[in-house]
């Protein structure tokens, strides 16, 4: 007879936790996102895509060149069978960090069988306007769309839970704290996120998001995988690592590079218990920088994991899976 417990309770975890969620409505969900930067958007992405407590309802891209990244987001949901989901172009600004652009070379949005919408802010804002549950927004890059979206409707905020990889409190890319990129290039935004009366608002900062990398024995599972998802976000893994300027990279054979949105996607699902939050009064100051402060906006901030190593094994066990 099968046993569940002969599995080890974290997976016996995630098979109750999959049947658990297979009764309750999938979340709607925005993933707004500087995807083709970082390769950690693409993760976070397939993440998405492979979590049934989730119904992603559209893509919208900001930052640099947004057209870029709906070609990356529109080639990836075709190649994952999802062209339902419609792809937003939303705010450019200065810059450009296009590290997975071959990957699209000579893929049009044209050739989306999906929507494609020009105004990216404007079908955030109808999306949210037109459900009739609590839309989460999660939000892997900066507040650029998010700020736009609040000028031309703020009562938005109102049916929103907004969920972000954000900032950093006690500590940034090294031990001290540091100005966090999400928060850092555009500060106005992300203050105008803070201060806006969404449902909710949480936040993975650095302090618990950025150490996390899938190395070893569920790395070697991931990259075996024959799963086209999985495939994908490996072709441009190499692609990334060639061309990034902001890191070295000299181990796409061993781990993963930090996967700092994973989490935040992990953080929109209605339980999350390898990863509590607790509230907290921030602001941010002009060199973009989080702090505590009472007098600041009072949000959910995810400082301590409960279980690192568990997360490690939940993340690797949905990445196998059949898409939902």
């Amino acid at each position: 007879m099968f046993c569940l417990f002969s599995l080890g309770w974290r997976k016996v975890a995630f098979i109750l936790g999959m049947f658990a969620f297979a009764s309750q409505a999938a979340v709607p969900v925005i993933f707004d996102t500087d995807i083709g930067s970082d390769i950690d958007d693409t993760w976070a992405l397939s993440l998405i895509l492979k979590s049934p407590e989730l119904d992603l309802k559209l893509v919208t891209t900001a930052t640099e060149e947004p057209v870029y990244r709906a070609k990356v987001a529109a080639k990836f949901l075709e190649l994952a069978g999802r062209s339902d989901v419609p792809v937003g172009i939303g705010i450019a600004s200065e810059g450009s960090a296009e590290f997975q652009k071959p990957w699209v070379e000579g893929y049009q949005l044209a050739d989306y069988p999906g929507e494609i919408a020009e105004d990216g802010v404007g079908k955030l804002i109808d999306v949210v306007r037109s459900s009739a549950e609590t839309v989460t927004i999660i939000v892997a890059g900066p507040m650029h769309n998010i700020q736009a979206a609040l000028e031309r409707a703020p009562d938005i905020a109102g049916k929103v839970k907004l969920v972000g990889m954000h900032g950093s409190i006690d500590k940034g890319y090294d031990d001290a704290p540091s100005a966090e990129y999400n928060v850092q290039n555009n500060v106005p935004a992300f203050r105008a996120a803070l201060q806006a009366p969404w449902q909710g608002f949480t936040i993975t900062p650095l302090d618990t998001c950025g150490d996390i990398v899938i190395e070893g024995p569920l790395f070697a599972r991931l990259k075996a995988s024959e799963d086209a998802q999985l495939q994908a976000i490996f072709t441009n893994f190499e692609i990334w690592a060639d061309l990034v300027t902001f890191t070295k990279v000299d181990y796409t054979d061993r781990h993963t590079s930090i996967l700092y949105d994973s989490v935040a996607v992990y953080l929109a699902l209605p339980e999350h218990p390898l990863l509590p939050t607790e509230t907290m009064a921030i602001s941010v100051d002009d060199e973009g920088f989080t702090r505590r402060d009472p007098a600041g906006s009072v949000i959910q901030v995810a400082m301590q994991w409960q279980d690192k190593a568990g997360f490690y094994e939940w993340m690797t066990e949905r990445l196998l899976s059949q898409p939902h």
